[in-house]
């Protein structure tokens, strides 16, 4: 999340030194979530998104997909950059610039570019539906969510 955070606000910021503006800043970052689970350690990819305009921002996620533990090894442990460690693991070379570890994790049922797609359009979600974003003087509780 920081590095879509980042990504976007240098971009705005940078655009805003040389004079030049827009009307949203959009970071990209893919990222790992450790998660214990009955004992056992599960990692899950995750693509996520930030928009901003400037004066507000908001977070998007693709949502998720587990990795296999030789990977989550290689690249938690080992400190391998993800798009090394799949390359190795799938046995190709490149993959981030194509289908990325989506593709070759959900057999591209995923590609990297989708996982993307989501989480900018749900990090866009305040901008285009405001009147459910809006603050509320009542707060509304929703049990059994």
């Amino acid at each position: 999340m920081q590095g879509a955070r980042q990504r976007a606000e240098a971009l705005h910021k940078a655009l805003a030194n040389s004079g030049q503006r827009a009307d949203y800043c959009v970071g990209l970052e893919g990222g790992l979530d450790v998660a214990m689970e009955n004992d056992t350690r599960r990692v899950f990819l995750e693509s996520w998104a930030y928009v901003t305009d400037g004066v507000r921002g908001h977070f998007g996620c693709s949502g998720s997909i587990e990795i296999p533990e030789l990977l989550a090894e290689e690249v938690l442990s080992r400190g391998t950059e993800l798009s090394i460690a799949i390359d190795r693991y799938a046995g190709a070379v490149g993959i981030r610039d194509g289908q990325g570890a989506w593709g070759v994790l959900s057999d591209n049922l995923v590609t990297r570019q989708e996982s993307f797609r989501l989480a900018v359009v749900a990090s866009f979600a305040p901008f285009y539906n405001v009147k459910m974003y809006r603050p509320s003087r009542k707060a509304v509780v929703v049990a059994g969510l």
